[in-house]
């Protein structure tokens, strides 16, 4: 787990949150895998760390990929979050995550 996975996992379980599958699978013949998913509610999470430093998720290449993957996982039924540092540090992510997961969102945009 990269750090901002881990920082992410700690928000969640303060939250209160029901525990996330790790690294899920989600697709059944590629390899990609999610960050986090809760699969009863077919939802998964994506944390996407230096998005304001060319990190891999911001140059052509990888966001490409990353879209491929995003658009594989919408057409197989799945509602996919994703998130940069800042909105895991902000507790925005959180906030969403609960949201998404049924519960009530007490973040002020």
């Amino acid at each position: 787990m990269s750090e901002l996975e881990i920082l992410l996992l700690t928000h969640m379980r303060a939250a209160g949150l029901p525990e996330p599958a790790q690294q899920f699978r989600f697709h059944p013949v590629r390899r990609w895998r999610a960050d986090f998913a809760w699969p009863d509610a077919m939802l998964l999470v994506e944390v996407d760390g230096a998005t304001w430093s060319r990190g891999r998720h911001t140059r052509g290449k990888g966001f490409e990929r990353d879209c491929e993957k995003t658009n594989a996982a919408t057409l197989l039924g799945w509602r996919v979050l994703r998130f940069t540092r800042q909105q895991v540090e902000s507790g925005y992510a959180v906030d969403t995550i609960e949201e998404a997961l049924g519960g009530e969102s007490c973040h002020t945009p």
